[in-house]
């Protein structure tokens, strides 16, 4: 299952430097995850500063 970003996210772009495929970009007004390029391996959650992301 791939990850998510919540609405609490404030688009600092920590997650998106940290994936490492790619599956991370700016959304409308905040960050996305792209479900088919995500492999779970849960980089980005681990760099959130506010928690935002989750599986």
């Amino acid at each position: 299952m791939a990850f998510v970003i919540g609405d609490d996210c404030i688009a600092c772009g920590a997650c998106e430097a940290q994936c490492p495929v790619g599956a991370i970009s700016m959304g409308d007004g905040k960050f996305e995850i792209d479900e088919d390029k995500c492999i779970s391996c849960g980089s980005c959650a681990g760099q959130c500063p506010v928690g935002a992301i989750s599986e």
